[in-house]
C-alpha cells in the first residue's frame, strides 16, 4: 500500500506487511534465515545490512507512520540514538541538546563522546535564545526529547527547525514518549525521528527495539555506520514489533485518555507536591503541547509529599508494577532518581530537578477507577506507616 492518504490506523494495520504468497496467510510470515543467497537476486540479503524480508517490511510501516521517506530498526533504542548520532558527528564536530533528558542519552554523550573528539552543550531552558546561545560554528546537529523523560517538558519543534536550517545543522528528535500517534515531528521540519521501539511500538513489555526515520539520503547516512556497528535486530523481534504495531493507535488512544485523568486527580490529591503532564493548563507548556501533538502522551510524573517513604509507597501498591520499562498496556511506576537517572550524580539530578520523591508513572489500559483504588490505597498505607 502506497497511498500517503492512508488513516493512521490503517497504516499500523496494513503497511509494512509481509505477502504470503505460498499459503495466503492474513499475517506475515516469519523469515528466520540468517543466510540468503546472492547469486541472480536483486537483492544481496543479509542480518547485519538491515534488509531482510521482515525488516525491510517494517520499516515502511515506520516510515509511513512518521511521514518519512525511509527507516531502519535497531536492537534497542539507545543503538539508535547513538548510531544516528554518531553518523552525524566526528573528531571536532559540536552537538547541542536540552539539559532535561533520558538518562541513558545523557551518559552516552557525557561518558563517550570526548572519546571521538565530540563537543556537545546543554540547553539551560526550552527557549530559542537557551538553544540559539548553545549554537557554536562547529554545531553539526541539534538533539531534542519531547515529552521529556522524566518531567515531560515540551520543546518547540518549529522553533528547533527554523534555528538550525539557519545553520545548516542536522535536526534529531526522541520521539518516544509521544510516539507518532501524538506527534509528527516532520510536520514541524524536523530531520530524524528516533524511538525506543521497546515503548509505544512495541507496547507489551516483551520486546526490546529502536527505530530511526528520515530522508532517504539520511537514512543512507546512517546505515552507512550501522552496517559495522552491527546493532540490527532480530528477525523474530521485527515480526513481533509489526504485530504489536498494528494495535499501537488504540492502545496509546486510550493510554492518553486515561493519563490525562490520573494527572487531573493526582493534582488534587493532598499527598501530590506537583504533577508533571503536557496535558494540564498548569504546565509550563500546555500551549505549546496543544499545538505540536495531537495527543498528550500517556505517560506523566508526580512528586509526593516529602513526608512519604517512596519505598514504602512503591511496595503498598497492588496492581501498578514497579518496573524498569514503561508504555506497556499495563500501569508501570518507578523512580527516576534510583533507575532510568541513576547514573547520573546527585547534583546532576538536583540540576535537571529530578527530585528523590520524583515518580515517572506509565499509565495503561486498565479501568482508571482501579488505577486511583489502587494509588490511594498505597496513600493511605504508607501515611498510617509514616504516622506509627
Amino acid at each position: 500500500m502506497k497511498s500517503k492518504n492512508l488513516g493512521i490506523n490503517t497504516i499500523c494495520t496494513h503497511v509494512g506487511e509481509v505477502e504470503d504468497k505460498q499459503f495466503k496467510g492474513a499475517i506475515s510470515p516469519l523469515y528466520m534465515s540468517s543466510s540468503y543467497a546472492y547469486e541472480d537476486v536483486d537483492v544481496k540479503r543479509y542480518p547485519r545490512y538491515f534488509n531482510t524480508p521482515n525488516q525491510e517490511a517494517l520499516c515502511k510501516k515506520i516510515a509511513m507512520l512518521e511521514k518519512c521517506e525511509a527507516a531502519l530498526i535497531f536492537g534497542s533504542g539507545m543503538a539508535a540514538v547513538s548510531t544516528t548520532m554518531l553518523a552525524f558527528l566526528h573528531k571536532g564536530d559540536h552537538v547541542v541538546l536540552p539539559q532535561t533528558l533520558y538518562g541513558g542519552t545523557y551518559n552516552f554523550v557525557v561518558e563517550e563522546f570526548h572519546k571521538f573528539g565530540i563537543e556537545y552543550a546543554f540547553a539551560k531552558g526550552f527557549s530559542e535564545t537557551d538553544f540559539s546561545e548553545k549554537i557554536q560554528k562547529n554545531t553539526k546537529v541539534i538533539f531534542v526529547e519531547t515529552p521529556s523523560n522524566p518531567l515531560m517538558r515540551i520543546t518547540d519543534l518549529e522553533m528547533i527547525s527554523k534555528l538550525a536550517k539557519q545553520r545548516g545543522i542536522v535536526t534529531m528528535i526522541d520521539n518516544t514518549f509521544a510516539s507518532p500517534v501524538n506527534q509528527t515531528p516532520t510536520d514541524f521540519g524536523i530531520d530524524i525521528m528516533i524511538h525506543s521501539a521497546t515503548k509505544y511500538m512495541g507496547g507489551h513489555s516483551d520486546i526490546l527495539a529502536g527505530a530511526v526515520a528520515a530522508s532517504e539520503e539520511h537514512i543512507k547516512q546512517i546505515w552507512n555506520l550501522a552496517k559495522n556497528l552491527g546493532g540490527s535486530l532480530s528477525d523474530y523481534t521485527v515480526w513481533l514489533l509489526e504485530r504489536s504495531m498494528k494495535t499501537m493507535v488504540l492502545r496509546v488512544k486510550a493510554q492518553n485518555k486515561n493519563a490525562k485523568k490520573m494527572a487531573k486527580w493526582l493534582e488534587k490529591h493532598p499527598l501530590v507536591e506537583k504533577v508533571y503532564y503536557p496535558g494540564l493548563k498548569s504546565h509550563p507548556e500546555y500551549e505549546l503541547a496543544k499545538k505540536q501533538m495531537n495527543g498528550y502522551t500517556g505517560m506523566l510524573s508526580f512528586e509526593i509529599n516529602e513526608s512519604l517513604n517512596v519505598g514504602n509507597f512503591l511496595k503498598a501498591l497492588k496492581m501498578i508494577k514497579p518496573s524498569m520499562s514503561l508504555a506497556g498496556v499495563e500501569s508501570t511506576i518507578l523512580s527516576p532518581a534510583k533507575t532510568s537517572h541513576a547514573l547520573l550524580s546527585a547534583e546532576e539530578r538536583k540540576r535537571q530537578n529530578i527530585s528523590d520523591g520524583l515518580l515517572r508513572f506509565s499509565v495503561g489500559i486498565e479501568e482508571v477507577e482501579d488505577i486511583i483504588a489502587d494509588l490511594e490505597g498505597a496513600f493511605k498505607m504508607v501515611s498510617k506507616m509514616e504516622k506509627i
